[in-house]
C-alpha cells in the first residue's frame, strides 16, 4: 500500500525495493522511425565526399564550399531528399527508402537546383534524379581512382568557323575526356588564332602558324603548372588548313588524343560502342607527269574532278582516299577507332604515293574531312619521308591555295 501511495507522489521507493526493468520505460517497436529531419553529421560527410562538394544536378556542378562571385569559402550547400521527408512533399508518395535520410536518398545541390526539383516534382521524378546521383558520383569515384598517368592538359584551338569563333563548355571537355582527369581547373591551353584569320589570304595562314608554333612551344615547355607534360587532349575548331598546320605544328612529341563535336548531341565524347569505318584508296586518274600528284580526301564529302582547280590537269595523277561501302558523310566519324583507321590509311597512302611516284617532292591535297582527322593528316607527316603538302580549302565552292606544310623551313 505504501508502494503505491510513494508511485502516485513520484518518490523513490523504499530501500530495499527493487525496480521493475520495464517501469517507466515505453514500448520500443523493432522499426526505427525517424521523426525528425536532421541529417547526421556522418551522412553529411559522406555525401560531400562521394559529390566532391559539387551540385549534383546533370550539367550544374557548381562547386558549392566557396562563394561563386566573391570566391570566398563557407558552405553554401544544401542536402536534399529526393524522396520528400514527408508524404506531402516533393516525390513523398514514392515508394519510402529504408532510411529517409540515408544517402541513398540524399543530393548534394546548390540552393537554385534544389528549388527547382523540388518545385517541380513531376518534371524531376526519383528516377531521374537517381540518374543525376548516379552519374555524378560515378564519375568523382572514377576521378578519384585515376593516377598520375591518367592526368591529361587541354588544348583548345580556337579559329573562325563560318566568320564566329567557337567555345567549347567546360563541362563538355570534362565529359570527353574520362577516365582522364584534367590537370587545370581553368581552360587549359587555349590557342585563338582568330584574329589572324580576318582575312583568309596566304599572309592569314601563315600569321596562324606562326601564333601556333609559339603557343605549342609554351605548352611543351613544361606545362601549365610547370610539370612534365605526358599527354594533350585536343579540341580543335579552325579551317581545315589551319588544323592540318596545327596537327603538323603537334607531331608526337607528347601522347595526345583528339576529340570530334559530334552534330546530333554536340558532344565532344567518342562513343562507347558501335560499327568502325573501313577506308577505301585508289587511283582514280593517271597522269602524265610522274611528279605531279593530287590527294584528295573525299570523307566528310566527295569530291569531284570536275571541281578540280584548273592547274590540276591531264598532267597529274589523282587518287582518292574515301570510305569503303557507304557515301562520304558528315557523321561518319563516331569512334575513336575510326580516327585510328583513319591514320593508318593516311600512313599507307602517302607511302604509295612516295613508292610509285620516286623523287615526288610535293603533293597537292585536297581535303573534305572533320577536324580530328585534318590535325591527324598534319600529325601523321614524316619531314624527310613525306612530300610537301600543299594545302587546298574549298570556300564557296571553289578550291583555293592555302599555305604549304612540312617544308624544310619548320624544322
Amino acid at each position: 500500500m505504501e508502494l503505491e501511495k510513494r508511485k502516485k507522489r513520484g518518490t523513490p521507493p523504499v530501500k530495499g525495493h527493487k525496480k521493475d526493468p520495464s517501469e517507466g520505460k515505453e514500448a520500443r517497436s523493432p522499426v526505427v522511425q525517424v521523426n525528425h529531419r536532421k541529417i547526421g553529421s556522418g551522412i553529411q560527410v559522406q555525401l560531400v565526399a562521394a559529390t566532391a562538394g559539387r551540385c549534383e544536378f546533370r550539367g550544374c556542378n557548381e562547386f558549392l564550399f566557396v562563394h561563386p562571385l566573391t570566391k570566398t569559402g563557407g558552405n553554401f550547400s544544401e542536402m536534399a531528399h529526393i524522396v520528400a521527408f514527408k508524404e506531402a512533399g516533393p516525390r513523398g508518395h514514392a515508394p519510402r527508402p529504408e532510411e529517409i535520410n540515408g544517402i541513398d536518398n540524399l543530393m548534394l545541390l546548390c540552393p537554385p537546383c534544389h528549388k527547382l526539383v523540388d518545385d517541380q516534382p513531376s518534371e524531376f521524378p526519383v528516377k531521374l534524379l537517381l540518374d543525376y546521383k548516379n552519374d555524378h558520383e560515378r564519375r568523382i569515384h572514377d576521378v578519384g581512382e585515376a593516377g598520375p598517368e591518367l592526368r591529361t592538359e587541354i588544348i583548345q584551338l580556337k579559329g573562325l568557323i563560318g566568320g564566329q569563333s567557337v567555345d567549347i563548355p567546360a563541362p563538355h571537355v570534362r565529359e570527353a575526356v574520362r577516365p582522364r582527369y584534367v590537370a587545370d581547373k581553368h581552360n587549359g591551353h587555349i590557342i585563338d588564332v582568330a584574329a589572324c584569320l580576318t582575312k583568309e589570304n596566304e599572309h592569314a595562314f601563315e600569321a596562324a602558324r606562326r601564333k601556333i608554333r609559339h603557343d605549342l612551344k609554351l605548352c611543351f615547355d613544361g606545362g601549365i603548372d610547370g610539370r612534365d607534360v605526358r599527354h594533350f587532349s585536343v579540341f580543335a575548331l579552325a579551317p581545315i588548313p589551319v588544323l592540318i598546320v596545327f596537327g603538323r605544328a603537334l607531331g608526337d612529341k607528347v601522347a595526345t588524343d583528339i576529340y570530334q563535336r559530334h552534330r546530333g548531341n554536340q558532344s565532344w565524347a567518342w562513343k562507347e560502342s558501335g560499327t568502325p569505318v573501313t577506308y577505301k584508296f585508289e587511283k582514280i586518274r593517271s597522269g602524265s607527269q610522274q611528279h605531279s600528284v593530287a590527294l584528295l580526301l573525299s570523307l566528310s564529302g566527295r569530291i569531284v574532278l570536275d571541281t578540280l582547280p584548273a592547274e590540276i590537269d591531264a598532267r597529274f595523277s589523282v587518287y582518292e582516299l574515301t570510305l569503303a561501302g557507304e557515301e562520304p558523310n558528315r557523321e561518319f566519324l563516331q569512334l575513336r577507332e575510326d580516327l585510328i583507321r583513319f591514320r593508318q590509311s593516311y600512313q599507307q597512302a602517302l607511302s604509295q604515293v612516295t613508292r610509285d611516284h620516286g623523287g615526288i617532292r610535293e603533293i597537292h591535297l585536297f581535303p573534305a574531312v572533320p577536324a580530328p582527322v585534318a590535325v591527324a593528316c598534319g600529325q601523321e607527316l614524316l619531314p624527310k619521308a613525306h612530300p610537301d603538302l600543299i594545302i587546298y580549302d574549298n570556300v564557296k565552292s571553289v578550291f583555293q591555295k592555302t599555305i604549304t606544310v612540312n617544308t624544310s623551313e619548320e624544322l
